[in-house]
């Protein structure tokens, strides 16, 4: 997977997926939270606090000493990361001149000055040169799925966002809890495909909890034809559906009018679930799916356009797929 594939794949660290940076051994200048927010740094020239020049971003004292920098971030969602990106955007005299990265994978919630110090960390971006003002991407080719990573900083200075690309992968310990949101990005599910993403990316619709806008949704541009927008999503695993939800909340007057769904089998036949069906402004739709074929990837086409907030797509994982998840 090249340096500009691995971006299209979810940000695994952000915030709004519930990643946190636990640990930093300094923050002097910048607060390290800055590393997981959504959306680009912004900057003010001359825009001065007590500790200096205001920067969207995590910045570090000078060192006086030899020594490096680290900040650690729990994934939001665990999963295996195919590449990361270190923003120094608005660092042009204050950023590392290198980094490298580590990830561990860890059961519960270990305390984080513990886990500052394990010996059980693994590489997966050797200590490499970035630019000032710049995204700067490295490929990761490890297969293993990781709960945090730890970005470190040579010797010291200023990022503004650290992106954590790649695909999820659910506990296997829960797998049996019930029925799952098998298009939830969490538990494993992405966007495979849309027919447009003018205003936001498809991917928000897999995001955990209730959206918090308009702008936290997946929103597509007018239509001035005669076809119709649609969004593809490949589920965690192989499963029989039991409910879909399609969360227009926050969408007035651009919400679709119509929406349905079908399903791929393993074999890539697609089949009906859900019929073309009406949908209305501002709500959390809820339709039972009647039907025991077992689907690996769900399609949703809007009509003729508009936004959505959340698709949810509730079922139970075949013994085999629940198998390959478990092995994993």
């Amino acid at each position: 997977m090249s340096t500009t594939e691995f971006t299209l794949l979810p940000d695994l660290a952000l915030r709004t997926l519930g990643g946190a940076v636990i640990w930093a051994n300094d923050e002097a200048f910048a607060e390290r939270e800055a590393l997981i927010r959504p959306g680009k740094a912004g900057y003010q020239p001359a825009t001065f606090g007590h500790k200096g020049q205001v920067y969207d971003g995590w910045e570090t004292r000078r060192r006086r000493v030899a020594g490096h920098d680290e900040a650690i971030v729990r994934l939001g969602v665990p999963g295996v990361v195919r590449g990361v990106v270190v923003d120094t955007a608005w660092f042009k005299g204050n950023y590392p001149p290198e980094i490298s990265v580590e990830a561990i994978s860890v059961d519960g919630y270990p305390d984080p000055a513990d886990l500052a110090v394990s010996g059980e960390w693994t590489t997966i971006v050797e200590r490499s040169t970035v630019h000032g003002d710049s995204e700067n991407p490295f490929s990761v080719t490890s297969e293993e799925r990781w709960t945090h990573v730890k970005l470190t900083i040579y010797p010291d200075g200023g990022v503004a966002r650290f992106r954590v690309h790649g695909e999820a992968r659910p506990d296997p310990r829960f797998l049996d809890a019930g029925p799952l949101d098998l298009a939830a990005l969490e538990n494993g599910g992405r966007v495979t495909d849309c027919s447009n993403m003018f205003y936001s990316s498809p991917q928000n619709i897999l995001f955990p909890g209730r959206a918090a806008s308009m702008g936290d949704g997946w929103e597509t541009a007018r239509r001035r034809d005669n076809g119709n927008d649609w969004v593809q999503v490949q589920l965690a695993g192989e499963g029989v559906l039991s409910f879909v939800e399609i969360d227009t909340s926050y969408f007035l007057g651009n919400s679709p009018g119509e929406g349905a769904l079908t399903g791929r089998t393993s074999e890539g036949e697609w089949i009906e679930l859900l019929p073309r069906t009406t949908l209305r402004p501002d709500t959390r739709h809820r339709f039972p799916i009647d039907s025991e074929v077992q689907v690996t990837d769900v399609r949703l086409d809007i009509f003729p356009d508009g936004g959505l907030a959340r698709l949810r797509v509730f079922g139970v994982l075949t013994d085999a797929a629940r198998a390959v998840i478990s092995g994993r």
